[in-house]
């Protein structure tokens, strides 16, 4: 076998070795390889009786994070901002009323960091809301000393550009140019005229930010960042300016903080996403998410696989330092249940599949329910069901829900239990995952035997331990033979089978079978 991953491997083993444990126990391979929980607090547990999550809600509900076996916590915005998802930010070093307060936050990271679980948090710098301070003062004049932290331009400079704009796949908006209200000077707003782009060709907004994230990592105490649309803090046309930023941003940071952990959002293809790795070492891996919806669809189990494979090498000719940060959800997409025409058995299976493969995984809050949503955004975040309605004193109500109700998805409590529910098959598979470094840390190699074409089969091995795992993503049973040396079945699911070398999986099945 060719060892991809060789120079990551080197850097996890010594890691992992450094804590003493045994094969077979739990490990926390964070951030390389570990489990993040991505978290809308406005939607997660309301402490206080006022229909919104807050921190305080985080705090008391953290033992449901670690039960499920995750290492730590992203939170969406969480900043002052005039919109309830917040990506509009009026003030960078503050935190919103509706969630608590500064020191509600910072008392949640203490426990969290207790309980062995890391803070990540949102930073939109991007782009401001239009009622941060910097902005009102910067449209009230040319001269104004903050004109220039934002992008303007007169309006016969710009008459060709108003109304023109190229969809992307993260925005659908097609102005970019706003007039303020004076019909003359127009700004820049990538994604809408509520959120005005900063100038980065400004030296002091550049520092700014810089001292932004100190305040949060020094003074506050998180452990890191995930950082929104990344690829736009100058405008597309110039992905050298913005690779460059974040080589800059990554050194400030760890200035500060010699582990800071960063991942950026820039949702594009593997191309477009590769030279941002020297500057944001963990970036989401969107093509993880498409392709395995899209191999449900087709039946082909190893579109994925290939795709995957496919992606880490050429990460790998960037820079051998990189985080590859997996999910089959986010906050904009469809649930996944949703996405998987509601099956249980795909969804079950897709999340096999999540934790069988290399990376770090993310998982978003209420997947592990199996809760419902579909666009517009707000119905991918709606309440959590921690109990049936009549007990649940926590659920917030800041929306009604239209998909994740009591009707149609089981609250957490009655799933605990019960032996087949989503929660304990996500516990099950994360357990699995943690308690073998083959699984976590392991490089990948595909399975190059008579395959058909639903089944995706392929090898992980990390030192001394290599398994071979293999789905079935169709309705009709499949089966196929490997070596003789694997024989240690370690997992099932949909009752697949091992018997004289030759595995049998039933519809939508699982196997992993260790190395002897």
């Amino acid at each position: 076998m060719k060892y991809h991953f060789a120079s990551i491997i080197v850097l996890l083993t010594t890691l992992v070795s450094c804590t003493g444990k045994k094969a077979g126990e739990v490990e926390n391979h964070w951030p390389y390889a570990g489990i993040t929980y991505e978290i809308f607090i406005q939607s997660f547990y309301d402490s206080d009786g006022d229909g919104i999550g807050d921190f305080n809600g985080v705090t008391k509900k953290l033992d449901h994070v670690k039960e499920l076996g995750a290492n730590a916590i992203w939170f969406m915005p969480i900043m002052p901002s005039p919109s309830y998802h917040k990506y509009d930010v009026t003030d960078y070093k503050a935190v919103h009323p509706d969630y608590g307060t500064m020191e509600d936050f910072k008392n949640l990271i203490k426990e969290a960091h207790k309980k062995d679980i890391k803070i990540v948090i949102d930073l939109i710098i991007n782009h401001t809301s239009s009622e941060h301070p910097w902005f009102l003062e910067s449209k009230s004049s040319r001269e104004n000393p903050y004109r220039d932290y934002y992008v303007w331009a007169q309006k016969d400079t710009i008459a060709d550009f108003i109304n023109k704009k190229t969809i992307t796949l993260d925005s659908d908006n097609i102005r970019q140019w706003h007039d303020p209200g004076f019909g003359e000077d127009f700004y820049y707003g990538f994604f809408y005229g509520g959120m005005p782009d900063l100038n980065f060709d400004n030296p002091k907004v550049r520092e700014e930010i810089y001292e932004i994230g100190r305040f949060w990592l020094e003074e506050v105490g998180v452990d890191g960042f995930r950082l929104d649309a990344a690829k736009h803090i100058f405008p597309d046309d110039r992905p050298e300016d913005n690779h460059a930023f974040w080589k800059e941003f990554r050194q400030k940071m760890q200035a500060i903080k010699s582990d800071v952990y960063l991942v950026g959002e820039v949702y594009d293809r593997k191309e477009v996403v590769a030279p941002y790795l020297p500057g944001l070492p963990a970036l989401f891996n969107f093509d993880f998410h498409y392709t395995l919806i899209e191999a449900y669809q087709k039946e082909d189990g190893m579109l994925l696989a290939k795709k995957q494979k496919e992606v880490l090498d050429f990460y790998l000719d960037i820079t051998k330092d990189f985080i590859d940060a997996t999910f089959s959800s986010n906050h904009d997409q469809p649930r996944l249940l949703n996405s998987l025409d509601q099956n249980p058995r795909k969804m079950k299976q897709a999340i096999n599949i999540l934790m069988t493969m290399p990376g770090a995984p993310y998982l978003y809050y209420g997947e592990e329910i199996g809760m419902l949503g579909l666009k517009p955004d707000e119905h991918i975040r709606e309440p959590f069901l921690w109990d049936i309605k009549a007990n649940d004193k926590g659920r917030a109500s800041w929306i009604d829900p239209v998909h994740s109700i009591d009707d149609m998805v089981t609250p957490l409590a009655i799933q605990k239990s019960m032996s087949t529910s989503y929660f304990n098959h996500y516990k099950e598979i994360i357990k699995l995952r943690n308690s073998n470094r083959a699984l976590a840390l392991g490089n990948l190699e595909l399975y190059e035997g008579e395959l058909a074409q639903p089944l995706m089969a392929y090898f992980r091995s990390h030192k001394d331990q290599a398994v071979f795992v293999a789905h079935n993503l169709s309705d009709v049973e499949q089966s196929l033979e490997i070596p003789e040396e694997y024989q240690k079945v370690l997992y099932t699911f949909g009752s697949a089978d091992l018997q004289d070398q030759k595995v049998k999986l039933p519809a939508y099945s699982t196997i992993v079978i260790e190395r002897q």
